[in-house]
């Protein structure tokens, strides 16, 4: 019988939208969570982008895998693309991941950062990536919002992500000091 799975790294993991039979943390190889996609609509504007995070290549990404049953399947990857591709930044990309309680190896869809894409952004220096993120605001909420709700998530995983907790850290310090 064959297997639906879809792997979130983003925003997925903690508001997937669509119905699942099943989730667990995995692991994809080959790829990196990056905020490397500048974000026209959902976090930002074409006049003021924010930055949405995107699958890029090299090293590794702990993220959620969710089992979706056969007969919600054409739907959930009708809705997934509607979500995902409203710019095209995304390839939709069948890759090998691993299930970290059950140790499987399973094929899932992901959306991996298209780097030909005009809003690819790479890599950027923390003081750019930081601007971006604070002034981003599109028609799903503020960039900030985006980056702490993920940043929530992975450390209520455990999943230790380096580059977005030192982004975290200088958000949570402007907050503290704009209440005081």
């Amino acid at each position: 019988m064959e297997q639906f799975w879809i792997f979130g790294y983003g925003s997925l993991m903690w508001r997937p939208g669509f119905a699942f039979v099943r989730s667990e943390a995995a692991r994809v190889h080959g790829y990196h969570r990056s905020l490397c996609v500048y974000s026209y609509v959902h976090r930002g504007t074409p006049e003021q982008p924010g930055l949405v995070l995107g699958l890029d290549r090299g090293g590794s990404c702990h993220g959620m895998a969710f089992q979706v049953a056969p007969e919600t399947w054409e739907e959930t990857i009708a809705y997934l693309r509607a979500r995902e591709q409203v710019t095209s930044v995304y390839v939709e990309k069948r890759k090998a991941i691993a299930l970290i309680a059950s140790g499987r190896t399973v094929e899932a869809v992901t959306y991996v950062v298209d780097r030909a894409h005009r809003q690819y952004a790479g890599v950027l220096d923390d003081d750019v990536l930081e601007r971006h993120v604070r002034l981003g605001q599109g028609v799903s909420g503020h960039c900030v919002d985006y980056v702490m709700n993920t940043l929530a998530h992975l450390r209520e995983m455990k999943i230790h992500d380096p580059a977005l907790e030192r982004l975290g850290r200088k958000l949570e310090t402007q907050a503290a000091s704009n209440s005081s």
